[in-house]
C-alpha cells in the first residue's frame, strides 16, 4: 500500500463564522476611512481583501487589487510582498496553482527590493509557500530545492521556532521521494532544535514526523515509540494541518504494525476534522485509506462505501496520487466480488491516470531540455567574452603569483612552526585529561565496591541480626503474661522493628540494585522506574531501544544506572513534574540516554556554577564514559537532559 502523505504545514488560518467575518469587513472599511499613514493603510487594505475571502471571493480578489494597485504607487515593496503573499493563498483555495505561483514569485521580488527589517523573514516564509505548492503539484524535487531555500534563510535569521516545522516539511518531502534516511535525518532535526526552545506544538510535529519516517524504514515499532511521545504534547485545538497530519500518521503506524482498527479509528478523525473545516484533501486521503483498511479487514462492502465519494472528492481537487489509488483499490474490491466488469472499468482508470502522469513527466522533460538548450547558447556567448578578458589578465596574474608564492612560502613555514608547537600543547592536555580520568575511574569503581561492600553488610549482617530479634520477641510473647497495655506497647515495638526491617533492605538495594547484577541494566532501570511510579511522587515512562540483548561491563552498567538514578531523583527534588520520559537507546556508536519532564524548568546557565555533589557526580560520570551532556530547558517549559556515551 503507498504511504500516506503528509501535508506540509506553513501558516496557520483563522476560520471564523460568516457573521464574524462580516463584522470585521465592516470593522476596516469603516477604518479605511479615515486618515492614516501610507503604510498602515497598504495593511489594512491587506486585511479587508483577507476577511473578504470568507464573505464574498470576488470583493476579495478585488481587494487584493486595490491593494496592490496603492501599494505600487506608492513603493510599498514590504507591504506589496505581503500583500501579494497573502492572495497566493486565495488562488490556492481556488486551486489556482499557477497564479498562487506567480503571485508568490512576486512576492519574493519585493521583499528582495524592501529595507524592512522583517522582510527577509517573510522572504523565507514565501520559499516556504512556494515548496507548498510545487508538492500539490507533484512537483516533489523542485519542492525540496524550494524548502531548503527557505530553511537556510531562517538558520541565517537564527529562527528555530521557525526551523523545526520547516525541518519536519522537509522530512515529509524526502519520504515521498522514498529516500527515508534522508527523512529521518531531518525529522532527527527538528527534533534537536524543539528541544533546545521546549516548544510543545514544534515538539509535537517532529516527534510525529520522526515516528512517520520511520515506518519508511519499516522500524514500526521505534515509530510507535515516537508517536507515544507525540501524544505527550498533542492538543486537540491545534489548526487544521496539524490536526490532519496527526491523525494520518498515528493511523499509518497503527497500520504498519497491523492494528487495523486503531487505523481506522485515527483515518476517521481524520476525515471528521477535515469535514468540519471542508479541507479537501483530508477528506479525499481519509476516505480512501478508510476504503483500503476495510480491505485488509475483508470488508468489501464497507470497502465500497468509503472509495467511491474519497475518489469524487480526489477528482474535483485533482488530487492525482490519491485518486490513482482510489481507483485501484475499487478495481480490487469489485474483482473480489465478482463485479468483473466494474473491476475492468475502474482498472482502466487506473491505467489512465498512470497514463497521464507519464505523459505529463514526458512534457517536463521535453521543457526542461529546451531550457538546457537555451542556457548552453547563452553560456557559449559568456565564455567567449570572458576568453577576450583572460588573455588581457595573463601578465598581470604572472606578477602577482610570483609576490603570493614568496608569501605562502613564508607563511607555510611560520604554519608549520605553529602546528609542531599545537601538537605539544595538545600532547599535554591529552596527558592530563587520561591522568583526570584514570583518578576519576578509581574513585568510581571505589565508590562502587564501598556500595557493595556496605549493601552486603547491612543485607547480610544487620539485617541477619534484625531478624534474629524479631525472632526472638516473637518467641517471648509465647511465654508470657502481659496486662493489655504491655501487650499494645510490644505490637507498637515489632511493628516499629518491621518498619526498621524494611528500611534497611530499601537503603541496601539502593546501594547496590540485585536486579542489575542479575539481569543487566535493561531490566534494573525498568524496575527503578516501576518502583517510582508505585511509590506516587512521579509517572515515570521508561522507553528503551534496542537494549533488551545489550552485554555491558558491569562499571559502565552501574554508572549508566547512577546517572539515570540521579536524574530522577533531582526532577523528584526540583521539578515540580507530574510526568517524565527515560528513553536509552543502543545503536553502532554507543548508548544514547534522554530524561525529560514538565516540570517548572529552569534557566540552564546556573548549572555552570552548580556545587552540588549531585550535579558534580553526573557530569564526572559522563566525562568517565567520553560522553556528551546537553540540557535543554526554560521557565514553566520542562527539562530535556541528552546524553550521547561512545560505548564500543
Amino acid at each position: 500500500m503507498r504511504k500516506t502523505i503528509v501535508a506540509c504545514i506553513s501558516f496557520f488560518f483563522v476560520l471564523n463564522s460568516a457573521k464574524t467575518q462580516q463584522r470585521l469587513v465592516d470593522s476596516i472599511t469603516k477604518e479605511l476611512q479615515q486618515p492614516m499613514a501610507d503604510s498602515n493603510r497598504a495593511l489594512s487594505m491587506m486585511r479587508l481583501a483577507v476577511d473578504y475571502e470568507m464573505v464574498d471571493t470576488a470583493k476579495a480578489y478585488n481587494a487584493y487589487r486595490d491593494g496592490i494597485k496603492f501599494a505600487s504607487e506608492k513603493k510599498l515593496f514590504y507591504h506589496l510582498g505581503r500583500i501579494y503573499q497573502n492572495q497566493s493563498f486565495l488562488f490556492n483555495s481556488s486551486l489556482r496553482y499557477s497564479d498562487c505561483r506567480s503571485s508568490l514569485d512576486t512576492a519574493v521580488i519585493n521583499y528582495q527590493k524592501s529595507d524592512h527589517p522583517n522582510a527577509k523573514l517573510w522572504e523565507a516564509n514565501a520559499y516556504g509557500d512556494i515548496a507548498n505548492v510545487l508538492k500539490l503539484q507533484n512537483e516533489t524535487q523542485q519542492s525540496v530545492q524550494y524548502q531548503l531555500k527557505c530553511i537556510s534563510l531562517f538558520e541565517q535569521l537564527g529562527l528555530p521556532d521557525k526551523l523545526a516545522i520547516r525541518y519536519c516539511n522537509l522530512s515529509s518531502l524526502f519520504g515521498d521521494l522514498d529516500e527515508y534516511e534522508k527523512s529521518v535525518e531531518y525529522a532527527n532535526k527538528a527534533l534537536a532544535v524543539s528541544r533546545q526552545t521546549m516548544n510543545k506544538q514544534n515538539l509535537f510535529m517532529s516527534y510525529m514526523s520522526l515516528a512517520h519516517a520511520l515506518t519508511g524504514q519499516e522500524k514500526n515499532n521505534e515509530a510507535k515509540i515516537n508517536l507515544d511521545s507525540a501524544r505527550v504534547y498533542a492538543d486537540e485545538n491545534s489548526n487544521i494541518d496539524i490536526l490532519v497530519t496527526y491523525y494520518l500518521i498515528s493511523a499509518q503506524v497503527f497500520r504498519k504494525i497491523n492494528k487495523l482498527d486503531s487505523a481506522q479509528f485515527y483515518f476517521q478523525k481524520c476525515y471528521n476534522v477535515s469535514v468540519k473545516y471542508n479541507y479537501g484533501y483530508g477528506k479525499a486521503e481519509s476516505l480512501i485509506q478508510m476504503g483500503a483498511v476495510s480491505i485488509l479487514q475483508k470488508k468489501y462492502n464497507e470497502a465500497e462505501r468509503y472509495l467511491l465519494p474519497g475518489i469524487k472528492q480526489a477528482a474535483e481537487i485533482h488530487y492525482f496520487n490519491m485518486l490513482n489509488d482510489g481507483y485501484k483499490y475499487l478495481s480490487d474490491v469489485y474483482a473480489v466480488t465478482g463485479k468483473y466488469k466494474e473491476a475492468y472499468e475502474y482498472f482502466q482508470k487506473y491505467k489512465g491516470v498512470n497514463d497521464s502522469a507519464v505523459s505529463l513527466e514526458s512534457k517536463k522533460f521535453v521543457s526542461q531540455l529546451e531550457k538546457k538548450y537555451e542556457s548552453v547558447k547563452k553560456d557559449g556567448q559568456i565564455k567567449l567574452q570572458k576568453v577576450q578578458i583572460q588573455r588581457k589578465n595573463i601578465l598581470n596574474y604572472i606578477l602577482v603569483g610570483s609576490a603570493v608564492t614568496i608569501l605562502l612560502i613564508s607563511l607555510l613555514a611560520y604554519r608549520t612552526y605553529s602546528q609542531k608547537q599545537k601538537l605539544q600543547q595538545q600532547r599535554i592536555s591529552e596527558l592530563e585529561t587520561e591522568k583526570q580520568l584514570t583518578a576519576t575511574e578509581a574513585v568510581l569503581k571505589g565508590e562502587e565496591q564501598e556500595r557493595a561492600r556496605l549493601a552486603k553488610d547491612l543485607h547480610d549482617g544487620l539485617g541477619g541480626m534484625l531478624s534474629g530479634i524479631k525472632y526472638s520477641f516473637n518467641t517471648m510473647k509465647g511465654n508470657l503474661i502481659m496486662t493489655p497495655e504491655n501487650a499494645q506497647a510490644f505490637e507498637r515495638s515489632m511493628d516499629m522493628l518491621d518498619s526498621s526491617i524494611r528500611e534497611m533492605r530499601r537503603v541496601a538495594h539502593n546501594m547496590m540494585p540485585e536486579a542489575l547484577v542479575k539481569f543487566g541494566l535493561d531490566t534494573a532501570l525498568k524496575d527503578f522506574c516501576n518502583d517510582i511510579n508505585q511509590s506516587g511522587a512521579l509517572v515515570v515512562n521508561y522507553q528503551s531501544i534496542g537494549m533488551e540483548n545489550v552485554m555491558l561491563d558491569q562499571t559502565i552498567s552501574i554508572t549508566i544506572y547512577r546517572i539515570v538514578q540521579e536524574l530522577i531523583n533531582n526532577t523528584m527534588k526540583h521539578a515540580a513534574a507530574k510526568n517524565a520520559i527515560v528513553q536509552v537507546s543502543k545503536s553502532n556508536g554507543g548508548i544514547t540516554i534522554t530524561v525529560e519532564d514538565d516540570g517548572k524548568g529552569f534557566n540552564p546557565v546556573i548549572l555552570q556554577g552548580a556545587k552540588g555533589i549531585g550535579w558534580s557526580n553526573i557530569q564526572s560520570r559522563v566525562e568517565y564514559l567520553k560522553g556528551r551532556l546537553d540540557v535543554q530547558s526554560a521557565a514553566d517549559k520542562g527539562t530535556s537532559v541528552h546524553i550521547e556515551l561512545n560505548i564500543t
